[in-house]
Order: structure tokens, then sequence, then C-alpha cells
């Protein structure tokens, strides 16, 4: 399952508080491995790290197993939405802490900088993507590496994201809910679109609106190439697979130089 809606921004009905929707996003978007071969992807390479830091953590569940499955290093998780990083604190052996990309400041600290489940694309502007990167950069090693993803923009995955293809689930505190998606508009590279949490029968609890960025592949190396990385690897599917002309994803891992 794709991972839509990675950030939001307010609009939020106090029936369906943040702490709910980040209960809710565990609930739908578990980290496995196992099962999701891009959670694979990025859990061999934190496995390689000897310090880490993800970027747009979120509740932390990368991070978290982890932990669990025996990391010793320097786990450290950013994250600007206090709800999330509340469910990510429950592991305490992990550093979390609250802020954007671009308020990094950490100095040469890591060995890798991740950020997984295209929260790439929640980086809008230039401006942003150009802080963004130069506090990531700076965060690394001398060789460090950067890995995350985006969502190709010639697979148009917006076009996808509409009401007829909700889903149902029932949460932690049992309530039986509808989710969906709905694109606003497309914009040049962003996409303005909506997610919709509703009751079984319709009555709408929580709207919350996201602006994505579909860089393509030329946009996205000038933007590492000014910030100081080169690049190691690129794929376009999860297996490892080169960028082709049906590719759903631009896979990335940078170096710094």
């Amino acid at each position: 399952m794709d991972r839509v809606g990675d950030s939001s921004e307010g609009d939020a009905a106090v029936v369906f508080t943040d702490a709910d929707a980040a209960a809710l996003y565990d609930l739908v978007n578990p980290w496995d491995p196992e099962r999701w071969p891009g959670d694979g992807f990025y859990d061999e390479l934190v496995r390689a790290a000897g310090s880490v830091l993800d970027v747009g953590c979120g509740t932390g569940a990368m991070l978290r197993l982890a932990r669990e499955h025996g990391h010793r290093g320097r786990l450290v998780g950013l994250d600007p939405d206090p709800a999330a990083l509340a469910r990510a604190r429950r592991r305490a052996d992990i550093e979390w802490v609250e802020g954007t990309a671009s308020d990094a400041r950490w100095d040469a600290a890591f060995d890798l900088a991740t950020m997984t489940g295209h929260a790439f694309q929640c980086l809008v502007t230039d401006a942003e993507l150009a802080a963004s990167l130069a506090a990531v950069h700076s965060a690394l090693r001398s060789g460090g590496r950067f890995a995350f993803e985006t969502r190709h923009p010639q697979a148009r995955a917006w076009e996808d994201w509409n009401p007829s293809a909700a889903s149902d689930v029932v949460d932690a505190a049992g309530r039986a809910l509808r989710l969906w998606h709905e694109t606003e508009s497309v914009i040049g590279e962003v996409v303005t679109f909506t997610g919709t949490t509703a009751a079984a029968d319709g009555t709408v609890l929580r709207v919350d609106r996201t602006r994505l960025r579909f860089p393509a592949e030329a946009v996205l190396d000038a933007f590492l190439a000014d910030a100081g990385f080169v690049i190691e690897a690129r794929y376009g599917d999860w297996g490892g697979g080169p960028v082709t002309g049906t590719s759903r994803e631009i896979i990335t891992i940078a170096r710094r130089r």
C-alpha cells in the first residue's frame, strides 16, 4: 500500500484529535520489513549504520524496531508533529527531537540519514529543499549517506487519490472509520490533496490538507549537487531495478562529499 498523506497542515476537527490521527497512522501503515519491500530496504541500511538520523520520523516505528532488533548505535528521530513524537517517545533509549529537516543542527554526527514514507516530498519550495538538504549534509559525517524516495511524477500517483479508493478500518478505540484522499490541484510539480477520516456512516471527523512536490530526477540531482552530495545509487523500485519509463519511485542514496 502506497503511503499517501505523509504530512498534514491543520484543518483538524476536535472530534478526532492529533493523537488519534497518530495512532491511526500506525495502524494503517505498520512498519514491517518482512511485508513491505520499502521498509526492508531502509531496515537493511539502518542496521548497517553505526549512527542514524531519521528525518520526518513520525511515530518512530523504523528506529524503534531497529533498537528492538539489537541496534546499539546512536539513533535520533526528528519530526515536527508533537502527537507523533509522543508515540515515538514510548521508546526512551532513542533520541526524539521536535523540528523540521531544516531545523537539524548536528555537525558531522551521523553515518546515515533517512527520509522514509515519501516524507521528502513534503519539502515543497526551493528554499525548503535547499535549507533541508544543507542541514542534512551538515549532520552527516564525511562519506555519510542520505537515503530517501519520492514518487516518480511520470506515474501520476495523485490520479488514484479519490473517494472511490476509500478504505474501511477499525481503530484502537473500536471506532469503525472510512478513510480516503482527494486531489484538489496539480500546479507544476506541486500536488495539493486532502485526507479525510470519517465515521462508518460518512460523518466527517477530520480533514487534513497536504501539499507534496513531485520533482523529476534532474531537479533532485541539481538540489543534491548544490548541497554537496553525490549520487551513490538510484533505483526505480525496491528490488534495486533501474529507473525506467514505467517506474513509480525514484529511490536515492546520496553520499556527502
